[in-house]
C-alpha cells in the first residue's frame, strides 16, 4: 500500500469518544509523514467517510454505536480499496481481536499505547505489514486454542500448495517474526523472505501478514500449545 502523492499517510480515525478522536489527532500530526484528515463518530459514518476521502489507514475503535467496528472493517476491506484497517481497543483481552482480524484489520493496538508506538502502527500497516500489539498475539493464540474444534481439513490441504522453505516462513509469520527477523533465523537476505511472502499470499489467496498468521493457526500448521 502507498501512501498519498505527498509521500503523506493520510489517516480516517473512528472512534465514538470525542476525546480519544482529538488527542489520537493531536498526536499523530505532530509527525511529519502523517496527517489525520478526517474522524468518524461511529461505524457507518467511518465507511461513509472512507468512500469521501479515500485515506490510507483507518483507526477504527471496535465497539461503537450505529454500526460496530468489526462490521465496519468488513464493508471497508471488502470494498477492495486497498485501505488498510487498524483496530484499536481498551483491554488487551477483547473477545472480538479474531474477529476484528477475520473482518479484515491488518492491525490491533491498545488505546494505551505511545505516541511513538500510535504512529509506527500506523507506518508499520501502511506499509503493507501486519501489527499486533504486545501481548495481543498470546490472546490470539489462546483463542486459536478455544477455537480448536473448527473444521481445518481443507485448510491443511491447502498448505500442500507451498514449499517446504514457504511452509517455515509461514510458520514464523505467524510467531510473530518480522521479515528482518525471519532472515536471521533462516540465515538468508531479507529480500529473499519478502519474495517468499508474496508466494505464500499470492498461492493462498491471502491479502497480508495479518490472514497469513490466521491461516497458520486455522490450518494447524502452527499450534498454541507451541507457545
Amino acid at each position: 500500500m502507498t501512501s498519498g502523492s505527498s509521500g503523506v499517510i493520510r489517516v480516517l480515525i473512528a472512534d465514538d469518544q470525542q476525546m480519544v478522536r482529538q488527542g489520537f489527532t493531536v498526536l499523530l500530526n505532530t509527525q511529519p509523514d502523517i496527517e489525520v484528515i478526517g474522524q468518524a463518530v461511529d461505524g457507518r459514518d467511518a465507511v461513509a467517510k472512507v468512500a469521501e476521502l479515500a485515506p490510507d489507514v483507518v483507526l477504527m475503535d471496535i465497539r461503537m454505536p450505529e454500526l460496530g467496528g468489526i462490521e465496519a472493517t468488513r464493508r471497508i476491506v471488502g470494498s477492495d480499496s486497498g485501505i488498510r484497517v487498524l483496530v484499536l481497543t481498551t483491554f488487551d483481552l477483547d473477545e472480538y481481536v479474531y474477529e476484528a482480524l477475520h473482518a479484515g484489520a491488518s492491525g490491533f493496538l491498545l488505546k494505551d499505547a505511545s505516541a511513538d508506538q500510535l504512529a509506527e502502527a500506523v507506518r508499520v500497516v501502511a506499509a503493507g505489514d501486519a501489527l499486533l500489539a504486545p501481548g495481543v498475539t498470546r490472546r490470539l493464540i489462546t483463542e486459536f486454542s478455544r477455537l480448536s474444534d473448527r473444521p481445518r481439513a481443507p485448510l491443511k490441504d491447502r498448505v500442500g500448495d507451498l514449499t517446504e522453505r514457504e511452509t517455515e516462513v509461514l510458520a514464523l509469520i505467524a510467531q510473530g517474526l518480522s521479515n528482518a527477523e525471519i532472515a536471521d533465523r533462516l540465515v538468508v537476505a531479507e529480500q529473499t523472505v519478502k519474495t517468499h511472502v508474496g508466494r505464500i499470499l499470492v498461492k493462498l489467496g491471502l491479502r497480508d501478514r495479518t490472514q497469513a498468521a490466521v491461516f497458520a493457526y486455522e490450518s494447524g500448521l502452527v499450534r498454541p500449545s507451541g507457545y
